[in-house]
C-alpha cells in the first residue's frame, strides 16, 4: 500500500509539472518561495542540470552590492537557489569588483580541456560611472561556484579588427575634428573606425555582452563597443580566459546592444536591442552564414501585442533546450528602473519561418509545446 501511495504521489507531481505554465512577466519564485533574482543573465546546461546566472539586484540600485546569483534546475521550471556564484569584494578592498561597482550580463561556459567553468561579465569600476567599459573574468571548479575573480580589462589591445580596411586604419581623423557628435560627418567617421583607432592601444570598450561556444569548441565574446555604437565578435584563447586579438566589427554605427547569439543548421543568428537605457525598444535580428560574416539585418523577429517594444523586454540570451535539437527559448528582461529587484523575466519559445527565427507573444505557454 505504501509503494502504491508513493507511485501515485509521483504521478500526480509529474502531471502538475507537465501542466505548470511559463508565464512571462509574472513573479517567478524559487523552490524556497522567494522571487528569483538573476537579471541580465544566461544559462549553462551541465551534466543534466541547468544553471541560471544573473545580476543579483538590490532594490533600485544598478550597482553590484552582492554579486552574481546562481540557480539550478533539472526541468527549467523549478529553480533552486544556489547562492552567490561570484561575490563582490568588501568596500576598501581596492578590487576591480569592489562592492558598488557595476557588474552586468554575467555568462558562464565550461572548458572541457581545463575542466574549469569560466564566467565573463561587463564591469564598470566603482564610482566611475560607465567610463571603464571593461570585461571581467572569473573561474570555478564547479558550476555553482564559488567563482574566483581573475582580472578585468578592455579586449584586443593593439589589434585591428579583421574587417577594418587599411585606409581606415591609417586615417588621421580624431574626435577633436568634430565640434559635436551625431552629425552625418561624425557618424561616417564612426563607421570608418574613429573609436577603434582611439582605443587601439588601451583596448576596445566592452559593455553589454554574451558568450558563444561553437561546434568546434572555440569560444567567442560578443560585446557592445565603440561607445555602444558597434558590436564586436572576438575570439577567446583555448582556455577561454582571454582574447586572441582576432575580432570583427558588426554594423558599425548601428547602436546595438544586448546581443544573444545562437546557431541552427549551420547559420548564425543574433537578437539584439537598440540603445534606449532602461526603456524597451524594437528587437533587431541579424544573421550570417559564418561567425565571421558577412552579417545582414532582418525585420523585427517579434510578433503580436507590443512586438515593437519586444514585449517590454530586452534580450539577454537565447537558450538551446537540452535534448531537443534546434529548439530555442528567447530570454529577456523586463526592466523596472524604479525597483530593479522587481524586474521580470520574459521567456518565449522561438519558431522558424522561412529560415528566420520568430518570437510570438504568448501570455502563458507550456514547455510541452517545444518541438
Amino acid at each position: 500500500m505504501k509503494l502504491y501511495t508513493i507511485l501515485f504521489s509521483l504521478l500526480v507531481a509529474c502531471r502538475i509539472l507537465a501542466s505548470q505554465p511559463v508565464v512571462p512577466g509574472a513573479v517567478w519564485n524559487d523552490t524556497n518561495g522567494n522571487p528569483i533574482n538573476a537579471h541580465g543573465g544566461g544559462i549553462l546546461f551541465d551534466q543534466g542540470t541547468y544553471y541560471w546566472y544573473g545580476e543579483f539586484k538590490n532594490d533600485s540600485t544598478g550597482r553590484a552590492m552582492d554579486g552574481v546569483s546562481c540557480y539550478s534546475s533539472a526541468d527549467l521550471m523549478n529553480w533552486k537557489n544556489e547562492g552567490l556564484a561570484l561575490s563582490v569584494m568588501p568596500q576598501g578592498s581596492f578590487s576591480d569588483i569592489e562592492q558598488g561597482c557595476i557588474l552586468e550580463r554575467p555568462k558562464v561556459i565550461y572548458n572541457p580541456e581545463t575542466g574549469k567553468y569560466v564566467m565573463w561579465f561587463h564591469l564598470e569600476l566603482k564610482d566611475r560611472g560607465y567610463a571603464a567599459a571593461r570585461a571581467g573574468v572569473a573561474v570555478s571548479d564547479t558550476p555553482a561556484g564559488p567563482f574566483r575573480f581573475l582580472y578585468s580589462y578592455r579586449p584586443c589591445a593593439g589589434s585591428w579588427p579583421e574587417n577594418l580596411s587599411q585606409p581606415e586604419r591609417e586615417s588621421t581623423t580624431t574626435e577633436s575634428d568634430f565640434a559635436e557628435w551625431w552629425t552625418p560627418e561624425w557618424m561616417q567617421a564612426v563607421k570608418n573606425g574613429l573609436f577603434v583607432r582611439r582605443d587601439l592601444q588601451g583596448g576596445q570598450m566592452a559593455r553589454d555582452m554574451n558568450l558563444f561556444v561553437d561546434t568546434d569548441g572555440k569560444a567567442y565574446h560578443i560585446y557592445s563597443s565603440e561607445e555602444n555604437l558597434t558590436l564586436h565578435i572576438a575570439e577567446l584563447t583555448p582556455d577561454y580566459l582571454s582574447h586572441t586579438g582576432r575580432y570583427i566589427r558588426i554594423f558599425p554605427g548601428g547602436h546595438n546592444e544586448a546581443p544573444a547569439l545562437f546557431t541552427k543548421d549551420g547559420r548564425y543568428y543574433m537578437i539584439t536591442s537598440g540603445c534606449t537605457g532602461w526603456d524597451p525598444n524594437e528587437a533587431r535580428l541579424l544573421s550570417a552564414p559564418a561567425l565571421w560574416g558577412p552579417w545582414e539585418q532582418h525585420p523585427n523577429p517579434c510578433r503580436g501585442e507590443d512586438a515593437a517594444l519586444t514585449f517590454h523586454s530586452q534580450s539577454t540570451c537565447v537558450l538551446p533546450v537540452a535534448g531537443k535539437p534546434d529548439t530555442f527559448i528567447y530570454m529577456g528582461d523586463r526592466w523596472n528602473p524604479r525597483c530593479l529587484i522587481d524586474s521580470r523575466y520574459i521567456w518565449l519559445p522561438i519558431r522558424f519561418e522561412k529560415n528566420l527565427p520568430v518570437i510570438d507573444w504568448t501570455p502563458e505557454w507550456y514547455l510541452s509545446v517545444l518541438p
